[in-house]
């Protein structure tokens, strides 16, 4: 294990693809015991069958937020102790036809959804005393963008409610770290449209997450060259970017 591993036990909501994958990939690797979460419960088995671990696999849909509280609820029983939540799940669509069903769609998991496994891990850790959330935002929560505007604000929301918690655990006295990671442009399947650059591979962006939990980071971008992409879209004039 890993020395400078705070943590024995991670809950991963979003495990089944993409960046929660391969952080449960890493976390195994150091010896985490793991409880995986995601809609597809059939590609949890499938990676939880790589782990010479303890893995408690789960089945949980964030688009059904109360079904999705009771699920993580009994996950949670299931391992007895938890020290890291890593909140993952999302979604996000082009919509440059602002077509309702999809903002619906994006905001319903990465609102609301999000916000109910939160409020569920909120109440855990502040119970346990100790331990870290980390949520899953996006570059695209600095400026919204008209071909996606659900999910820039949702992400938005998502970076927001993680400052809220930090600021509630903190008036508390609370032990707890809170990490917004937003990532750019990663090889997943959410990775979407033409003309992506910086796009990093998924193992390096897991890792770069890692090395924010291993220092208790309150943010980090991945991979860390975003950062001037984030400076640059918050600098730029509204006609300037307009015209992008």
């Amino acid at each position: 294990m890993n020395g400078r591993n705070q943590f024995g036990c991670a809950v991963i909501i979003g495990a089944s693809s993409g960046i929660g994958a391969e952080l449960a990939r890493q976390l195994a690797a150091r010896g985490y015991r793991l409880g995986l979460a995601a809609r597809r419960v059939d590609k949890l088995q499938e990676l939880s069958g790589q782990f010479s671990t303890e893995t408690v696999v789960c089945q949980l849909d964030v688009s059904q937020p109360e079904r999705a509280q009771t699920a993580l609820r009994e996950l949670i029983e299931q391992l007895g102790d938890v020290d890291l939540f890593v909140l993952s799940a999302g979604t996000g669509h082009e919509n440059p036809e602002f077509d309702w069903a999809l903002e619906a769609d994006t905001l319903q998991v990465n609102v609301l959804g999000f916000a109910a496994v939160a409020n569920v891990a909120t109440h855990y850790l502040e119970q346990r005393g100790a331990g870290m959330l980390v949520g899953l935002s996006s570059i695209a929560a600095v400026r919204g963008n008209g071909a996606a505007p659900a999910y820039g604000a949702s992400k938005a929301f998502v970076s927001h409610y993680l400052k809220a918690l930090r600021h509630r655990f903190a008036k508390a006295g609370r032990a707890i770290h809170v990490l917004d990671v937003q990532p750019g442009f990663v090889d997943t399947a959410m990775a979407k449209g033409e003309g992506l650059f910086w796009v990093a591979p998924v193992d390096k962006a897991a890792r770069q997450i890692l090395h924010a939990i291993d220092r208790k980071r309150k943010h980090v971008y991945v991979t860390k060259r975003w950062r001037l992409i984030a400076c640059l879209l918050r600098l730029l004039p509204d006609w300037l970017y307009h015209k992008m």
